[in-house]
């Protein structure tokens, strides 16, 4: 009797060894298991020191994008302070940055933005704040990173003010692979081990 169990636990071991080598074999774990959600469009803006940015300067790296007005006296204070943190967490990492657009770009010019990055701590080397026209701000938030219902472009921008207090998450292929809200901690937490998800992933491909 005693054969015919350890005969039978034998097996189970060698049936969960195999399946345990066979999850291992299909399953990348170098892949991150969250969903794409748009592709980040064309850009083209000016930086807190005055360089032109595009997307091609931050092509192969993970970022997190923003969009607020250095004025503000109501959310945008408390969702920097939250991205502060997500910048302190990852500052040392090279792989990564943070892209904060103004939406009051008449206002933001990009020595107003200089002083009002230098205000947080920022560091260039890994936090960017960008201006540039209205009409491109806007588009890049509502058809890029889906921060604001993209039908809205169908006004005068002009008339329009975009105040949204969501965060978009970008991986290294330039899709946006998570939306938080910028003014909870919970969200916050769970934007940095997504970050960190998507550091590790290697070999991203477009869809």
């Amino acid at each position: 009797m005693k054969r015919k169990t350890w005969m039978y636990l034998g097996f189970f071991v060698l049936l969960f060894v195999g399946f345990y080598a066979f999850l291992n074999a299909t399953i990348d774990s170098s892949k991150s298991l969250l969903p794409v959600l748009n592709n980040v469009r064309p850009f083209s803006f000016e930086r807190q020191d005055g360089k032109h940015i595009t997307e091609h300067d931050i092509a192969g790296k993970v970022y997190a994008a923003e969009f607020f007005y250095s004025t503000c006296e109501g959310i945008c204070p408390k969702m920097n302070r939250n991205m502060k943190q997500v910048f302190e967490t990852f500052k040392g990492e090279d792989d990564f940055l943070i892209l904060s657009h103004t939406v009051d770009p008449e206002t933001d010019s990009v020595g107003r933005l200089k002083v009002y990055a230098d205000s947080l701590g920022a560091d260039i080397k890994s936090w960017w704040f960008l201006t540039g026209t209205k009409e491109n701000l806007y588009r890049t938030a509502r058809e890029s990173y889906i921060l604001d219902d993209p039908n809205n472009n169908a006004g005068n921008v002009e008339e329009q003010f975009l105040h949204t207090q969501f965060f978009a998450l970008v991986d290294k292929s330039g899709r946006v692979r998570g939306i938080y809200d910028g003014l909870k901690k919970d969200e916050i937490g769970k934007m940095i081990n997504d970050i960190k998800e998507l550091l590790k992933e290697k070999d991203p491909k477009p869809v």
